[in-house]
């Protein structure tokens, strides 16, 4: 009898943990199969200053929607549209074009939240200090250097703005225009003396100033642009695989963001984020088109 007993306590106890390690591998599956929420951003700037801000940004994004949220570094501005129309970015934080260029590439997706400032946003053109230059036109026969080729503030707007003064940047410079790959990059590389001048992104521009990190004696600001819409968040088809109604609970995040987060709004150089919309940047896709930038 007592081995009897014996039998079927273990027998109790073998059926128990068998149970136990099938809800656990049931469980383990759900976790591993439910999708990962993935935001991307054009770097325009410092790596470690983009990565604090988006990382925050996807925490937060997680908290109010209930997503899993991660913020997936890109190499360059081409790799984030790549990566946008394959659907490995479900978010991207983009410029003019490149926005334009990911809309273009996946049918459905849409900008919906800019900071403020993208509705009025601007390049600006900077020169070495001891040059005698005044105007756009005065750049004929100098060395110069854009951002990254894809950049609205760093390449688009300021060709644009460069041909309608009469300059081809082909032809007019001092050698084939340079691109640095990056905001930040391009007043680094006039202050050091390695092009004469350059333009870029306003906002990258004014907090550099700001922090201290630009010697003025060096450059200067010589040119602000017209203002142009520019940065935007860009949205995928996401309903279809998280769910109907997450494209609204994420653009919903983004609207409530900066009340909440004031101090990584400092990053955006903004106090929040405001509702947009893809016919906003179709300025932007009609001179990508005069350029030949985009079909």
């Amino acid at each position: 009898m007592k081995k009897i007993v014996a039998y079927l306590l273990i027998a109790l106890i073998i059926i128990s943990l068998t149970a136990c390690s099938q809800k656990e591998n049931y469980a383990g599956a759900n976790q591993k199969e439910k999708p990962v929420f993935k935001i991307g951003a054009i770097p325009d700037q410092n790596a470690s200053k983009l990565n604090r801000r988006f990382e925050e940004l996807a925490k937060y994004i997680g908290e109010k929607t209930g997503l899993q949220v991660e913020y997936v570094p890109t190499i360059d501005y081409a790799a984030l549209v790549t990566a946008f129309q394959r659907g490995d970015i479900h978010l991207g934080w983009f410029g003019g074009l490149t926005g334009v260029q990911a809309r273009s590439a996946v049918p459905g997706s849409e900008a919906i939240a800019q900071r403020p400032r993208d509705e009025q946003f601007h390049s600006v053109f900077i020169v070495q200090k001891d040059l005698n230059i005044e105007k756009l036109e005065n750049l004929k026969g100098l060395t110069f250097t854009f951002g990254s080729e894809n950049s609205t503030s760093g390449h688009l707007m300021p060709r644009y703005f460069l041909i309608k003064a009469g300059i081809d940047p082909d032809k007019d410079f001092n050698g084939k225009p340079n691109f640095s790959g990056s905001h930040d990059k391009t007043w680094k590389l006039v202050e050091s003396g390695a092009f004469q001048a350059g333009a870029l992104n306003e906002a990258v521009w004014e907090s550099a100033v700001n922090e201290g990190k630009v010697d003025l004696n060096k450059v200067k600001v010589f040119y602000r642009t017209p203002p142009y819409y520019d940065y935007n968040w860009t949205i995928n088809n996401v309903d279809e695989i998280f769910g109907v109604g997450t494209k609204e609970k994420v653009k919903q995040a983004l609207l409530s963001f900066g009340s909440e987060k004031s101090e990584i709004m400092e990053l955006f150089q903004a106090d929040r984020f405001i509702e947009t919309k893809n016919e906003n940047y179709e300025a932007i896709k009609s001179v990508a088109k005069k350029l030949g930038i985009i079909k």
